[in-house]
């Protein structure tokens, strides 16, 4: 049993990415390489982008904190704090229009 409390470590990783010169942090909260299921909580600065990339697999963000802009093609989806989005498959980019974290939960295709 392993317990983690995503409202510290959110705050912590926020802290974290306001000061990063790239804008952003990362910490796996679950899973890896060993793994199907992988969680892992991604804070980003205003402004700051996670630029178009593949979906690994089935994947679902939850906001915790923040604003922030899916995009797949021409078709955008705007999400805040308590807000469940189901990433597209496909390209996709996920932009932060507040200081924002959220909790990218991915269950990879093998």
């Amino acid at each position: 049993m392993q317990k983690t409390s995503l409202t510290a470590l959110a705050r912590h990783e926020l802290d974290h990415a306001v000061g990063a010169s790239s804008g952003r942090s990362t910490k796996t909260v679950f899973g890896g390489h060993q793994h199907q299921l992988r969680q892992t909580l991604i804070a980003l600065r205003a402004g700051e982008e996670l630029s178009e990339h593949e979906n690994p697999g089935e994947a679902t963000l939850q906001v915790l904190q923040g604003r922030v802009l899916l995009k797949a093609g021409e078709v955008s989806w705007n999400g805040s704090a308590g807000d469940l989005m189901t990433v597209p498959d496909g390209l996709h980019s996920l932009d932060a229009v507040e200081d924002s974290v959220v909790l990218l939960t991915v269950v990879k295709i093998r």
